[in-house]
């Protein structure tokens, strides 16, 4: 009895060191980091002819390619994340950059471009073609991205990525203060993807993930993203990623003292001989624009009312001519002539080849068609006719609606770097074929027209457009909105006529009458001296480069008198 029991002691205990020696060794084994390793090609997964892309320290969600020992990333990331200026033709496969005096064209496989600088063409070559286009996917060359845009890369391979740094400013990095292992997870039996010595620089990465206990997620210089022990590493630190990039500079060719512009409504060539008589009704206009040019067709031609005798009288008169073109024709699609390459080019040579033909100060674009699938196509024209003009001396203004949401593809912060003047068309509030009667121009809609503008485009470029014109609106009884447009002088006379007096209206800074005839209400919110005055305050006190007005010869002489002493600033 006493031996059987000995042994069933001694089998207990046997079996309690053993249950304690492998509970020792599970301890041991789970306090014992992993020695895996997992390849670097099987962590970044590409295939023979990709890249993985990272930007700043984020791993992208699009590959990029490698083509003959270089780096081609997709064209839609190059613009939305590096460099808006690259434009490209899906009709003709054509890429294009802009820069302040050249545009740059290449054709999809060559490795060579054209430089133009007027309307000359250079050939240029590189040693890799330019842009690739495979199926539907356009790529173009990181090297030639990179010699204009502000970033800077490292490529490196097995397996095949590029670190893309264009983003400036601070980072937190840390530094490994013994050596350590790099894993994909945050755990000490996660794979080791890398040996990390000491010294080795980290960047922080992903810092808003809640923390891992005893792990800190960060990226190697050569972008391999993983997890490093928290007492390997020192503590944080920020360090200043700078860039050496020099923007290019958009000389304007703006005049030095303030714009004081009128459109001039041209019908004919003999324009010339009542341009005086219009002119010398007025006071300290600078500027004249005559409504000359009209787009044709979508090949790029435009229809011509200009004339030397003009352009000569105009001088004459001490006046610089800004003549303009519009895109009035309902017939022609704007996005059919503006998304090809070669149709922008005939369309900024021609105006070009007319300006230096009839010696012209200036063209200004009016084109108030452009939807917003055309904007992008429409700001490309504007870049490249920009060029054309700066090269030759001839300065661009660009008729702009007031900023509202959905005319934000005209992009007027981008016209305000390249153009040397946006001119906002603060009128039509209400319009002909406005459903409700209203102001052509309240003070608040000009007072908001200038400070939206402002916001994004420079005081120095700006110029707002006031009108030297009235509405006199109809509603009938049976709720039918008409309206029709007057000059300052007949609007007076039409309230005059109907024995009404118009009271000043606060609300909308100008004065506004009303009367009955023939069972019909009748409105006007009139434009005269005083509202002119209210705007021109505006005006002023926004100290903008100066003031343009629809049209010449709708005014009543004495606004002359209300608008000059708001320009001698």
């Amino acid at each position: 009895m006493e031996r059987k029991t000995k042994m069933a002691i001694f089998g207990v205990a046997t079996a309690i060191i053993i249950i304690v020696i492998a509970l020792g060794v599970m301890i041991v084994d789970k306090m014992t980091p992993s020695k895996e390793i997992m390849q670097l090609t099987d962590y970044y997964k590409v295939g023979d002819s990709e890249v993985m892309v990272i930007l700043q320290d984020e791993i992208y969600d699009k590959k990029g390619l490698v083509q003959g020992g270089k780096v081609y990333i997709d064209y839609d990331t190059v613009v939305q994340e590096f460099n808006h200026r690259f434009y490209w033709d899906y009709n003709e496969n054509i890429l294009t950059y802009t820069t302040p005096e050249e545009i740059l064209q290449a054709e999809a496989g060559s490795s060579k471009y054209t430089v133009t600088k007027s309307m000359i063409k250079t050939n240029v070559a590189e040693d890799y073609p330019i842009v690739e286009v495979f199926a539907d996917q356009v790529y173009v060359s990181l090297d030639f991205v990179k010699k204009y845009s502000d970033l800077t890369y490292e490529y490196y391979e097995n397996p095949n990525r590029v670190v893309i740094s264009y983003k400036w400013g601070d980072y937190l990095y840390t530094e490994t203060v013994k050596k350590s292992e790099l894993r994909v997870e945050s755990n000490i039996k996660s794979p080791i993807l890398m040996q990390l010595p000491v010294g080795t620089s980290l960047m922080y990465v992903d810092t808003e993930e809640a923390p891992k206990k005893g792990f800190v997620k960060v990226m190697t210089a050569d972008g391999i993203k993983g997890y490093v022990r928290e007492k390997h590493v020192k503590e944080s630190f920020y360090q200043t990623m700078e860039s050496s990039y020099q923007e290019p500079v958009y000389t304007a060719q703006t005049r030095p003292g303030k714009i004081n512009m009128v459109f001039h409504q041209v019908f004919n060539e003999d324009a010339a001989d009542n341009l005086e008589g219009l002119i010398k009704a007025t006071k300290e206009v600078t500027v004249v624009s005559p409504t000359w040019f009209s787009v044709n067709d979508v090949s790029g031609t435009f229809s011509s009312l200009a004339t030397t005798k003009y352009v000569d009288k105009a001088k004459d008169l001490g006046l610089e001519v800004w003549a303009l073109v519009d895109d009035f024709n309902t017939d022609i699609s704007m996005y059919d002539l503006l998304s090809y390459t070669s149709r922008r080019e005939t369309l900024s040579n021609a105006l070009v080849e007319a300006a230096i033909e009839y010696k012209l100060n200036g063209i200004n674009i009016d084109f108030e068609k452009i939807n917003s699938d055309t904007g992008v196509h429409y700001i490309e024209f504007l870049r490249e006719l920009s060029v054309k003009c700066r090269n030759n001396g001839i300065v661009l203004s660009v008729d702009n609606f007031v900023p509202t949401p959905y005319t934000a593809h005209y992009d007027r912060e981008e016209q305000g770097k390249i153009v040397d003047y946006v001119v906002v068309m603060a009128y039509d509030e209400y319009y002909a074929g406005s459903e409700v009667a209203g102001p052509v121009a309240s003070l608040g809609f000009v007072t908001d027209a200038i400070n939206n503008t402002l916001a994004v485009v420079p005081k120095e470029k700006t110029i707002i457009a006031i009108p030297f014109y009235t509405r006199l609106w109809k509603e009938t009884a049976e709720g039918e909105v008409t309206s029709e447009s007057y000059s300052m002088t007949p609007a007076q006379n039409l309230l005059t006529d109907n024995n009404v007096e118009a009271k000043w209206d606060d609300t909308y800074g100008c004065f506004y009458a009303e009367f009955q005839k023939d069972g019909a209400t009748y409105r006007m919110w009139q434009e005269e001296d005083k509202s002119i005055e209210e705007k021109m305050k505006a005006i002023y006190e926004a100290d903008v480069a100066g003031v343009a007005a629809w049209k010449l010869g709708l005014e009543k002489e004495s606004i002359w008198d209300v608008i000059i002493p708001y320009l001698n600033r």
